[in-house]
């Protein structure tokens, strides 16, 4: 975990671990803009706020639930994709 201007941020690693998923889905939340996603200086690497992770740990259901569950959620009218 990083620590910058009282915000906290976790690594791509990070992230993936509490959310117990791959980095591809991560980088999908990210461009479905379900998590912004923050450059770490002048170098590739990107980091994500931890409270935002711990918001998605909230949407994605119960625990246990497969990150191929949440994909695969029905994209009929009556789904609203983002709560």
């Amino acid at each position: 975990m990083i620590l910058m201007e009282g915000q906290e941020f976790l690594t791509a690693e990070e992230a993936c671990a509490l959310l117990g998923i791959k980095p591809a889905t991560l980088y999908a939340y990210v461009s479905r803009g379900m998590l912004n996603s923050y450059r770490q200086g002048i170098k590739r690497k990107r980091l994500y706020r931890r409270d935002e992770v711990e918001r998605l740990t909230r949407l994605r259901g119960p625990e246990g639930e497969s990150e191929d569950a949440l994909e695969s959620q029905p994209t009929g009218a009556g789904w609203i994709p983002y709560v």
